[in-house]
C-alpha cells in the first residue's frame, strides 16, 4: 500500500513537472523510451549507429543591474518547502548537466525541473529573494525541495541554520 502511495506521488510530480516544461517551451527529463536488445528493434551491428555530440552550453544567469526593475518577469508558482544548501565539498564538482559545480554562482539543484530553467527563491521570514539556474538534480534528503549554491544561501539568509522554507516560482521566460 505504501508502494503505491509513493509510486503515485512520483508519477504526479513528473507530470507536473513535464506540464510545466512544456508550458515554457522546454522538453522535460524523461524515462527512455527507445527500443533495447531485448525487443529485437535494435539493429545488430551497433556501428552503424552513429551519434553527434553537441556541447551543453549553460544559459547565462541574469545580470544585475543598479537600477530598480520597473517589473518582476511572469512567474509561475511551484509551492513551498524546505531549501538547503551545497557543502563546499562538492565546490568543483561536475553536475548532472555537465558543467563543474561553483559555490560562488546562483545555481541550484531540483529533482524534476529542466536543466537551465530560471526559479526565483524567496525566503519569506527575511523577505529575501534570488534567481538561480538549475544545473544538478537533487536535493536528496528527504522533505528537501531544492539545493541552492553557497552564494544564493548567503543572500537567502540561511547560512546559520543550513536550511529554511522557501517559496518557489518558475520564471517564464
Amino acid at each position: 500500500m505504501r508502494t503505491a502511495k509513493r509510486t503515485l506521488a512520483f508519477k504526479a510530480r513528473g507530470l507536473r513537472a513535464g506540464l510545466i516544461a512544456a508550458a515554457i517551451g522546454l522538453a522535460p527529463l524523461a524515462a527512455s523510451t527507445a527500443a533495447t536488445p531485448a525487443d529485437g528493434a535494435l539493429p545488430l551491428e551497433a556501428s552503424a549507429v552513429s551519434v553527434e555530440v553537441v556541447p551543453r552550453v549553460p544559459a547565462p544567469l541574469p545580470e544585475e543591474t543598479a537600477s530598480a526593475p520597473t517589473a518582476l518577469p511572469r512567474a509561475t508558482s511551484l509551492g513551498r518547502g524546505s531549501a538547503s544548501y551545497y557543502a563546499s565539498k562538492f565546490h568543483g564538482r561536475r553536475t548532472a548537466s555537465g558543467e563543474a559545480f561553483d559555490n560562488t554562482a546562483m545555481t541550484a539543484a531540483h529533482r524534476t525541473l529542466p536543466f537551465g530553467s530560471l526559479v526565483r527563491v524567496t525566503n519569506p521570514a527575511t523577505g529575501a529573494s534570488v534567481i538561480v539556474r538549475i544545473n544538478d538534480r537533487g536535493p536528496f534528503s528527504r522533505g528537501r525541495l531544492i539545493d541552492v549554491s553557497r552564494a544564493a544561501a548567503e543572500e537567502l539568509g540561511m547560512i546559520a541554520r543550513g536550511h529554511a522554507t522557501v517559496e518557489l516560482e518558475l520564471i517564464e521566460g
